[in-house]
């Protein structure tokens, strides 16, 4: 924030004085403001209200638009917090600029410096009416409370020049789309399976941010956001919905596949640079989507014809995550078994990608496969911990996950109290779900509390889940 607010050039002119002051002394919030107000005279005393003031600001946003004059108003606020009943005002350097109706940028990122409770800043000169993209780049740590439909995040994923919101409004869109899906069935809009296939087509756009827009949110966090919204969440009902919009997404890129694959395919030989890296995880998702449209058989052939373990690996993930790769997870595991590192992976996998209706058995299975040495953390959390991460697994509704991991956690105790609990979170939501699975996992957990000799840390942790 305070780069933002006094510039690049004063800010570095501000770090070579604190150097020249306190390199080497054990120097203070106090010392580093006080360069900052001596090199560019400004006055920071409302601004060290973020060193004073606890909780999250809150940032409202209207806008009106007349006479080609756009106007953005925002409102502050602070909740009360412990000891702190009243909060004043804080300076927010809120980044904005202005989008076009066609997606042209028509008002360049400017730095709102916000310094009241109410406050607002005008553009002139405007054409039409235009769409805002706020706190670009996440210019400061405020929540942003702002009325904003579907076909505008679509537009903002489609257009938007800086990545922080442009992602941003694909996450939330993402998010949206799978919670309406899951609630009730309604398919994604148009607009954001177009948005989609405009990122995935820009190669202006780093590969690495590409991959991570067409990527979906956690289950988990649809459970949360279905149960804010005044839902119960059901974990195969929201597994099914995300199976469901993956092959949505995949049939609506389905023209531009071959293309996009041939571009992001890295040739010659392997290099962890991050340009590489990032090329090979666009790769690897657009490739997740092709796999659903031929049942695989391009991922197979990636995997045979991978020259290094990260692509064999992401193509095992997609071979498993589509119910397949039987084959290939055998000849991973006799290519890879002396290295161990990579055979949490190879168990990591399968637990957290086996199909939710089998995956206790398969993860009941691999407990007995000679590399779970169930002592070893790193083994234990790869098998037992990625199956717990399986949301729809995990909550199967006969309860056969919470069984297992309860067993294991009872077994593992005596051994490492302090995995085990810190394993015991994975009980952490069980308020949010049916009567059924609050029942089964309350049951678990009384179960594990009333393991005799449970150590302190387990005892701790599970009273704590247990009372709330």
């Amino acid at each position: 924030m305070l780069h933002r607010l006094v510039g690049a050039d004063d800010y570095k002119k501000a770090l070579d004085l604190y150097f020249e002051r306190h390199d080497g002394d054990a120097a203070t919030i106090e010392d580093w403001l006080q360069v900052f107000e001596d090199s560019t005279g400004r006055d920071l005393t409302q601004f060290k209200r973020w060193y004073s003031q606890a909780g999250t600001p809150r940032l409202t946003f209207t806008d009106d638009f007349k006479d080609g004059i756009y106007t953005a108003t925002f409102e502050q606020e602070t909740r009360p917090t412990p000891g702190q009943p009243n909060k004043d005002p804080q300076v927010i350097p809120i980044a904005m600029g202005l989008l076009g109706p066609n997606g042209a940028e028509v008002a360049e990122t400017r730095i709102l410096e916000m310094t009241e409770t109410r406050q607002s800043f005008t553009f002139e000169g405007l054409g039409a009416r235009p769409i805002p993209s706020i706190l670009r780049g996440f210019s400061a740590p405020v929540i942003l409370d702002r009325k904003i439909d579907a076909a505008e995040r679509a537009f903002l994923l489609a257009h938007d020049t800086d990545p922080f919101n442009k992602w941003e409004a694909g996450r939330a869109l993402s998010r949206e789309t799978l919670m309406a899906l899951a609630a009730d069935g309604t398919a994604p809009s148009a607009a954001y399976l177009d948005g989609l296939m405009t990122v995935a087509s820009d190669a202006s756009l780093d590969p690495a941010f590409r991959a991570l827009v067409l990527r979906l949110p956690s289950e988990d966090d649809i459970a949360q956001g279905l149960f804010d919204a005044g839902r119960t969440p059901d974990p195969l009902t929201i597994h099914r919905a995300a199976e469901t919009l993956r092959q949505t997404i995949a049939e609506h890129l389905k023209p531009a596949l071959p293309a996009l694959l041939a571009a992001a395919r890295v040739d010659g030989p392997y290099s962890p640079d991050a340009k590489s890296a990032g090329q090979r995880s666009l790769f690897l998702t657009l490739l997740s989507f092709a796999a659903r449209l031929d049942d695989g058989a391009s991922a197979a052939l990636v995997y045979d014809e991978a020259d290094n373990m990260t692509l064999k690996q992401g193509g095992l993930a997609i071979l498993l995550g589509i119910g397949s790769g039987a084959d290939q997870l055998v000849a991973f595991h006799d290519e890879w078994q002396n290295d161990r590192l990579v055979m949490d992976k190879w168990l990591s996998l399968q637990a957290s990608l086996s199909e939710p209706e089998q995956a206790a058995e398969v993860v009941a299975a691999l407990t007995e496969h000679p590399l779970f040495d169930w002592k070893n953390p790193n083994r234990f959390r790869a098998l037992i911990g990625s199956f717990s991460g399986n949301a729809a697994a995990f909550h199967r509704a006969d309860g056969a996950g919470y069984d297992l991991l309860a067993n294991w956690l009872i077994r593992l105790d005596p051994v490492n109290p302090q995995t085990t609990a810190r394993m015991t979170t994975a009980f952490q939501n069980w308020r949010r779900y049916d009567a059924d699975r609050q029942g089964m996992m309350r049951a678990a957990l009384q179960r594990i509390l009333a393991t005799p000799n449970l150590s302190g840390d387990t005892s701790e942790m599970v009273t704590r889940l247990l009372d709330g």
